[in-house]
């Protein structure tokens, strides 16, 4: 975690200190929180009593330095808020799989996949109100992240926090501010609920690849069949809401005609279901939509294939909630600003481990999935004040 981005995005939000010598400065506080990822168990001082060890070794204090109180903390993660981890987790939250990677690509496409989880976050007046009770009388409050993933290596590229309640909570309206993020090179996976005509125009527009399961409510009619188990279809618009409008919009492109893309777009569906699941009559029919219309690109069966590795993204989200945090764990602060902030830079310690991994299976010729991710948090723990750089001064 380079010192001058931290630097930058405290200056970019105008966080600097006020004043010089003070215990706590600005990129101190914003590798303090990215310790606390580390170290879930431990409370406030005994974290920064960690960190104090690499600060000595850096020759940054000197050896009399007195660590500050757990309300000096506070007030200075307060005085730093959230915003500044967010500009730094959206300054080096880059891919971090390259073309060696195994099960990085499907064809010149980097495997990307969008998904949300739930925070259990104290108990607290202002939590309460900016986040919310999910139903069934839940205990705590709960903070939703949404957010897009690399398959290969698990790493957190774009994220954003909300509520569970209210206007603005679902997963879609979150993911919409993902969006923009994507790249031309990249294939996003994503399951039903993430689908509606307005967002797979805007995810579609963006000019990534798309491949995204839907439910059985969506009308798919044959437009083509590619002869590779897949067929061409339209999704509609609200504007064709009508089954006339419709009909005339399927038999125009049946002819040929494109459609107008704001009342229909053109997309390639794959239906199947998984053989070793149940009964035959009993197994669930999995229907895909995707922007890869030319079979000729990629079959059918590939698609298939690599739409199975959206459940990476599950795997990115357990390491986050289970294995760094600990199960049945809520977070630490009692405010929504810091919430944000501790979820920041979690997933900003959660992408340098991701990437650690991913590098070291690569040189390794083998699938980053091989590396265990409880291991390398363990060996990332000891070394932490033991290697001084592992945070640098």
């Amino acid at each position: 975690m380079p010192r001058d981005v931290v630097d930058e995005a405290v200056a970019v939000c105008g966080r600097q200190a006020q004043r010089t010598g003070g215990k706590l400065p600005p990129h101190l506080v914003v590798y303090f929180a990215m310790a606390l990822a580390l170290f879930g168990d431990d409370d406030y001082e005994e974290v920064m009593a960690r960190l104090t060890q690499a600060l000595v070794s850096w020759g940054s204090v000197g050896v009399e330095w007195v660590p500050p109180t757990t309300g000096g903390i506070t007030q200075a993660r307060q005085r730093m808020g959230a915003e500044v981890l967010r500009e730094v987790f959206e300054r080096v939250a880059e891919p971090v799989a390259d073309l060696l990677t195994p099960g990085a690509f499907l064809g010149p496409w980097r495997l990307m996949a969008i998904d949300g989880v739930e925070w259990d976050v104290p108990d607290s007046e202002q939590n309460a109100a900016a986040f919310g009770y999910p139903g069934g009388g839940a205990a705590f409050p709960k903070a939703r992240l949404v957010s897009i993933s690399e398959c290969a290596s698990h790493a957190h590229l774009a994220a954003a926090i909300g509520p569970v309640v209210g206007e603005g909570s679902g997963e879609q309206s979150l993911a919409r501010q993902l969006y923009p993020a994507l790249q031309e090179d990249q294939l996003l996976l994503a399951d039903s609920n993430f689908y509606s005509f307005e967002d797979w125009r805007l995810a579609a527009g963006t000019g990534a690849q798309l491949l995204w399961r839907v439910g059985v409510r969506v009308d798919l009619p044959l437009i083509e069949d590619l002869g590779d188990g897949s067929y061409l279809s339209l999704v509609f618009s609200r504007q064709a809401h009508t089954r006339q409008a419709k009909a005339r919009i399927v038999q125009a492109a049946r002819e040929g005609r494109q459609p107008h893309p704001d009342q229909a777009r053109l997309v390639r569906v794959i239906e199947y279901d998984v053989p070793d699941r149940g009964l035959e009559a009993e197994r669930e029919l999995i229907c895909l939509i995707t922007t890869i219309t030319d079979p000729r690109t990629v079959t059918a069966e590939r698609l298939a294939r690599a739409y199975h590795d959206r459940w990476e993204h599950e795997v990115a989200a357990a390491q986050l909630k289970t294995t760094m945090r600990g199960p049945g764990r809520i977070l630490r602060s009692k405010s929504p600003d810091l919430i944000r902030q501790e979820i920041y830079g979690y997933l900003l310690t959660h992408h340098a481990i991701s990437a650690l991994i991913c590098r070291a299976a690569t040189h390794a010729g083998i699938d980053p999935d091989r590396v265990k991710f409880t291991r390398t948090l363990r060996i990332v723990r000891r070394h932490v004040t033991a290697t001084p750089a592992a945070f640098p001064p």
